[in-house]
């Protein structure tokens, strides 16, 4: 591409001579730089300056600084490259004005190979200053420390080869591996299902004898406190990871320490209000757990085939900094852990009682095995739930989503639409011209309605009290979701199908299961900001936009779901039967969803709710003193909300589509 003749500022006007090329190019940078400054607050400006901002040529793009840096040397003296932590741009300051545009011709449209080998297309635009938000100040969680070089590379190797991962399934001790990583239990077999050990059941020939000096050892010196007597190795490939998580306290003792060989790793330590760290573990290093870092913050590794790490050949452990200046990307390689814990044989009496199982006053309900438990569970996790926090809910609720105003705005004039689940009522004034119902389960919520002058009522949107065959359209956005089984999910969408007329059309919105499609993250994934500053930790899967050119794949988790049949849906195949008396998850904000059926934690701010939570496990924090409230959701994966529509009789599916991180349809009454 001959650059010169295409990077120019997009406000030039060349008389209509512009070829075809290079307007397709003025499109896409404009975009760029349209899109820096909507979700990143970043101007750029018309004039040259020293400083360029480089669209797409960030960490989060896959593009590291031993890339970009050496293109961007040879257009002249580079003062500083600044690339933040997870964004598809960075920053160049060159020596001169001149310099800075010269790289502005010569690189704007052109491509660079990313660390997979993929091809991008950088957008340059000359900004004022470099703005970024600051992560802040940072310390390690209190209780956590990382020692380095606990081992010889000669003890590093015995280790590895001591591992037998092709073991004989007639072992007494053989053990399936997980999806995403290989696993071996010693001593107590941790089953996942419940996140805890038989503590009566343990497994012959305890831990193995090459790791019996090694422990006596850092007893000895001071690095442990405990002697373990249970060992999970796991085996990580690039490109996986584990969930965020807090090992169960009543399982294990206060101290778990956990080896890395074989390669580094980035791990993130995130506290309940939002805080996130990552801490580098080097080769060979070993992580220690007490207190505070044990039993409040949870730990886990995001399945990436890259890390963002300091790029200074001094550091190693610890925390990555958010020295913009010092920031690149490492390749991952096979990583293997070998994680010790003490079995605990009395209950916890840990100082985090709202996170502690032994403590809880009430623990987590279990999956609902009738429509009987079903309907109680939704009465206690999303009814009340919602009662208690409708003014701060609705406070959050201001925004209308773009394609939920198409369709409404679409509607003949006169229509009649019912709006089922309808929140704080912020939908019902779209349209002037339509005549617009909303119906609630919350009291609170219907309240907040009326007050902004609209119809509302209370009613349960598996019983909606209008004419079957009355309205024009119905909008369901949100709601189906909180419903326990896939029976009583069906039943909702049976009664959204009652209330159409014959042509009458539905609108229907749920959270998705994969917040992280078509190798984008939803908006929800993207805000988990990793400062020591406060975060958003009750927003929903929501809108998002990216630069030009999509992310590349930097080795995302493959989904834990498969695409669902008709058959599937109508036999409940999707509603985690095979799990039942198991405790429903905890999910940890701003993360990607590991269950489909899950708890989902409300921070109460303010002196919204009228009384004390219901119930008070769960992440709340010391920074947070508010109330936590708990929602149950149903997270559907790819397809199943179109399978589930299929079965209804006398509806066609106009459209189904991705928004927001959530899965939608248009159906129609025939």
């Amino acid at each position: 591409m001959a650059a010169p003749s295409i990077a120019m500022d997009s406000n030039h006007q060349s008389n209509g001579k512009l070829g075809k090329t290079e307007k397709k190019f003025l499109r896409k940078q404009n975009k760029a730089r349209h899109t820096l400054l909507r979700h990143e607050g970043i101007e750029t400006v018309s004039y040259a300056t020293q400083i360029l901002v480089v669209a797409n040529g960030g960490l989060g793009n896959g593009v590291s600084r031993n890339q970009l840096l050496p293109e961007l040397e040879k257009l002249g003296q580079v003062d500083a490259l600044l690339m933040p932590p997870n964004k598809p741009y960075s920053f160049v300051t060159y020596k001169t004005i001149e310099e800075s545009k010269k790289a502005y011709v010569t690189l704007n449209g052109q491509k660079i190979v990313d660390d997979l080998g993929q091809k991008i297309i950088l957008y340059l635009n000359f900004v004022e200053k470099a703005q970024w938000k600051e992560l802040g100040l940072q310390a390690l969680p209190p209780g956590l420390k990382v020692v380095e070089e606990i081992i010889s590379s000669e003890d590093e190797k015995l280790l590895l080869e001591s591992v037998n991962w092709t073991e004989d399934t007639d072992n007494p001790n053989f053990q399936k591996s997980l999806k995403h990583r290989r696993v071996k239990h010693f001593g107590y077999e941790f089953h996942y299902e419940n996140n805890n050990v038989h503590k009566d059941k343990p497994l012959p020939g305890g831990l193995p004898d090459i790791c019996d000096s090694m422990l006596e050892k850092w007893l000895k010196e001071g690095f442990i406190r405990h002697k373990p007597d249970q060992l999970t190795v796991n085996q990580y490939e690039p490109g996986h990871g584990i969930p965020a998580h807090i090992d169960t306290h009543s399982a294990f003792e206060d101290e778990i320490i956990s080896l890395s060989l074989g390669s580094e790793i980035v791990m993130d330590f995130k506290h309940p209000d939002g805080v996130t760290v990552p801490v580098m573990l080097p080769r060979r290093s070993l992580l220690v757990m007490t207190g505070e870092s044990r039993y409040l913050w949870t730990h886990g590794i995001t399945p990436r085939k890259f890390d963002t790490v300091q790029a200074s050949k001094g550091h190693k452990s610890g925390i990555i900094t958010g020295d913009v200046g010092d920031l690149t990307l490492s390749k991952r390689g096979i990583r293997t852990s070998f994680t010790f814990r003490k079995v605990r044989q009395t209950p916890c009496d840990c100082s985090y009682p709202l996170v502690c199982d032994s403590q809880m006053k009430e623990p987590p309900p279990s999956f609902p095995e009738s429509d009987k438990e079903a309907s109680q569970l939704e009465q206690k996790y999303v009814h009340q739930v919602y009662e208690e926090i409708a003014g701060h809910f609705s406070s959050t609720r201001h925004t209308p989503w773009p394609h939920i105003v198409e369709f409404l705005k679409a509607l003949p004039s006169g229509s009649l639409v019912a709006d089922v689940g309808c929140g704080n009522g912020k939908y019902l004034g779209i349209n002037k011209e339509l005549y617009m119902i909303g119906c609630d389960r919350s009291q609170n919520l219907v309240d907040i309605c009326r007050e902004r002058q609209f119809q509302a009522f209370v009613c349960d949107a598996l019983a909606v009290p209008v004419r079957s065959g009355s309205c024009d359209a119905c909008i369901s956005i949100a709601v189906i979701h909180h419903f326990a089984t896939a029976e009583r999910r069906m039943a909702a969408l049976q009664e959204l199908a009652r209330l159409l007329r014959p042509g009458g059309k539905a609108l229907i919105y749920v959270w998705a299961m994969e917040q992280e499609y078509k190798k984008k993250k939803s908006k929800y994934l993207r805000e988990n900001r990793t400062s020591q500053g406060r975060q958003e930790i009750n927003s929903d899967p929501s809108a998002q936009e990216q630069f030009v050119e999509p992310m590349p794949d930097t080795g995302h988790q493959d989904s834990a779901c498969s695409v669902p049949s008709i058959n599937d849906f109508q036999k409940g195949r999707c509603n985690s039967k095979e799990v039942a008396n198991c405790k429903l998850p905890i999910h940890t904000n701003r993360t990607s969803f590991h269950s489909q059926d899950l708890l989902v934690p409300w921070h109460l701010k303010g002196n919204a709710s009228k009384e004390k939570p219901t119930e008070t496990f769960g992440p709340a924090g010391t920074h947070d003193p508010g109330p936590v409230f708990h929602r149950y959701y149903h997270v559907f994966c790819e397809g199943e909300l179109e399978a589930a529509c299929q079965t209804l009789n006398n509806v066609s599916i106009l459209q189904s589509y991705y928004d927001q991180g959530n899965w939608c349809v248009i159906l129609q009454k025939v």
